[in-house]
């Protein structure tokens, strides 16, 4: 998808360093009117994508740059991140980052991804943190996340996932872990499905990242119980978080910008001080919003940080078995 624009500026391209200060945008390995792609590793409609073409939109409108929003889809988004990793490293190719392909896989199954984080990249920014939240269908006996774990201990609950392995699971499984509660697992392709058969009554629980799934809520089919976080969502501030339920699992979907390794200083900064820019924009704010997602500037070797810290999180909360059982 090629979203449109006014014509670039020509010959931004500065012929040397010394004049760095009249520079309004970074010299694109000297190709100043080469569109931006953005790998985003979901189809087009789904929640990742939908936050791409969000800031894809909003980084063009800042910077007057062509960007171009490249949907590969697969592996949880591992198939665009190892492009984005072997991409030229001229700021013309990004990668919409987020917890599963740049925390989840890496932390806990790093054979079974091709490219390293963060070696193989540089980080740009945090863009948002969107919390975890455990659904049942409106007609469920269960009206408060205590009542699940109480009933969890006799252990004959399930729980649905939008795959094996993927953030939402190993939340879930570090839920299960905190409150020292056995539910089963039963994994889906998508919301879609595991939708359907919660509403159906062939499963408990679904665990899933909040923001796509708000819609049912407001609609009223299926019930939030609570969510991952530190503390309550301002979108949804009548859900409780896990935390006050004491179980201490604050883990988040999370999405951000990175490039590939080596892409130059003055390019990475650029890109990351035009993205802190997007994320004060108030309609930017408002989209990420909407659904109890919230926008988080972490630029540069902050947003490094947190990746590790949150990679550091995963390795903790996840037990070795459960290690063994996804990598199956």
């Amino acid at each position: 998808m090629t979203i449109k624009m006014r014509p670039s500026r020509r010959h931004a391209v500065l012929a040397l360093a010394g004049f760095a200060g009249a520079a309004t945008r970074p010299a694109w390995a000297g190709f100043s009117d080469q569109p931006i792609k953005l790998l985003v590793g979901f189809p087009p409609g789904g929640g990742g994508d939908l936050y791409g073409r969000l800031i894809a939109r909003a980084l063009q409108k800042s910077m007057d740059q062509t960007v171009v929003v490249d949907n590969r889809p697969g592996a949880g988004g591992n198939i665009a991140a190892d492009l984005a990793a072997k991409a030229p490293p001229d700021g013309l190719t990004l990668i919409l980052a987020m917890s599963g392909n740049f925390a989840v896989t890496p932390a806990l199954r790093p054979a079974a991804v091709p490219y390293k984080v963060p070696e193989d990249f540089e980080p740009i920014g945090l863009i948002l943190e969107a919390p975890h939240g455990l659904f049942v269908s409106a007609k469920s006996r269960f009206k408060s996340v205590e009542q699940v774990l109480n009933e969890a201990k006799g252990g004959k609950l399930t729980f649905a996932s939008t795959g094996a392995g993927g953030a939402a699971h190993i939340g879930m499984e570090m839920v299960k872990k905190a409150a020292a509660v056995e539910i089963l697992h039963i994994p889906y392709r998508g919301s879609g499905p595991a939708i359907t058969d919660l509403l159906g009554g062939q499963v408990d629980l679904f665990f899933a990242t909040a923001p796509p799934v708000m819609s049912q809520v407001q609609q009223g089919a299926l019930r939030l119980l609570a969510l991952t976080g530190e503390m309550r969502n301002p979108a949804v501030p009548d859900v409780p978080t896990f935390r006050e339920a004491g179980v201490d699992v604050v883990v988040t979907q999370w999405y951000g910008l990175a490039a590939p390794k080596n892409t130059p200083p003055a390019i990475a900064k650029t890109l990351s001080e035009h993205l802190s820019k997007v994320l004060a924009m108030p309609d930017v704010r408002e989209a990420i919003r909407k659904d109890a997602a919230v926008e988080r500037n972490l630029p540069g070797p902050a947003f490094t940080r947190y990746i590790l810290e949150d990679m550091a999180r995963y390795r903790r909360g996840v037990s070795p078995e459960l290690v063994k059982q996804v990598m199956q």
